[in-house]
């Protein structure tokens, strides 16, 4: 390993999957371990925070043993710790931040904290070793939906964000709502392949004084109004028809205000991330529309758009080069904004 080579341990514990994971320069995996909660949860039909926070606390040692055999190496051998200090719960995000801050101090290795979503745009560098700043990123997830400049590594200008619930929300509340349970992004992307997605004209929200802001409250309650029309009525709901209309409807909003993001900002190279990026007809729409545009399109891999501990890793790494190292008193952010350090 040469001199200038720097190689950290990254952990992730900010809501239901407690992860590690051994990252070279970046964008060299080394290890990535997921310990996920998905099950456990099921049985609530969503994350319920106390449980996530105690079963972080059974996983943390497991997932860092394991982390560092598969990589076969020591936390001697590591040049920082680094961990994810907000956004998310805050319960599970102290397991992981306090883990960090004690092998940090035992092991006498500098503390490097992350912004979640940053880690989940820095999953890219992982997906695409060619990928440099500056481009355009589509960050849609379980809480957020934001269009982010990466101007530089750690550098991030919001211009677009959800004024209500975030996309995944929405997919989970109206999982929920047509019977398919949580987690309700995979089930609708699932059922939606054997429905009509223009059987039902679900709306598409545009804010005219702020045309790159999103929201899904108004789509989500058309949903839930056309289902208990259905009922009230007593037809019989296609709930296929109504999972492929309705993703339509989301898809279509985050692909247009992408595309408008990009011309707006003069952007070449445009880059989805978060858990809905593995959403496949997002993906399909998103590669056919920046292809139409002239576009370049990213995309992470599945693993790499749930949360995992990689793509911390990959963003404390630029953290890292840029300076950045916490004191002992690192604590947990859960409202943390992008951008803030």
């Amino acid at each position: 390993m040469s001199k200038q080579d720097v190689t950290v341990l990254a952990l992730e514990s900010s809501c239901d999957e407690t992860a590690a994971a051994v990252v070279k320069n970046g964008r060299e995996v080394k290890s990535n371990i997921i310990a996920s909660q998905i099950e456990l949860h099921k049985l609530y039909g969503g994350v319920v925070p106390e449980i996530a926070s105690r079963k972080h606390i059974e996983k943390v040692n497991q997932v860092v043993e394991e982390a560092l055999k598969e990589a076969d190496m020591t936390l001697e051998e590591m040049d920082a710790i680094c961990v994810t200090y907000g956004p998310g719960l805050v319960g599970a995000l102290l397991v992981g931040v306090g883990t960090a801050k004690a092998m940090s101090f035992a092991a006498k290795k500098p503390l490097v904290g992350v912004h979640h979503i940053e880690g989940h745009i820095s999953a890219n560098y992982i997906e695409h070793k060619e990928l440099e700043p500056p481009f355009l990123c589509t960050v849609v997830s379980g809480g957020h939906t934001h269009l982010v400049l990466v101007k530089d590594y750690g550098e991030y200008e919001i211009i677009g964000k959800t004024r209500d619930d975030a996309a995944g929300e929405a997919f989970d509340k109206v999982a929920r709502a047509i019977g398919l349970g949580y987690p309700g992004g995979p089930k609708i992307d699932k059922l939606a392949k054997e429905g009509n997605a223009e059987a039902i004209s679900f709306p598409r929200a545009h804010i005219s004084d702020a045309p790159l802001d999103f929201s899904f409250s108004g789509l989500k309650s058309s949903v839930l109004n056309y289902i208990n029309s259905c009922e009230m009525k007593h037809e019989a709901i296609n709930r296929a028809d109504v999972a492929a209309s309705f993703q339509a409807a989301v898809v279509d909003a985050i692909v247009s205000h992408t595309v408008e993001a990009a011309k707006t900002y003069h952007m070449d190279k445009v880059a989805l991330a978060g858990g809905v990026a593995s959403n496949t007809a997002l993906r399909e729409a998103m590669k056919e529309r920046c292809a139409k545009e002239g576009l370049r399109f990213y995309y992470p891999s599945p693993i790499l758009c749930t949360d995992n501990a990689a793509m911390i890793g990959c963003a404390a790494y630029y953290e890292y080069l840029a300076g950045t190292r916490h004191g002992l008193d690192l604590n947990a952010v859960p409202n943390l904004k992008i951008g803030q350090r």
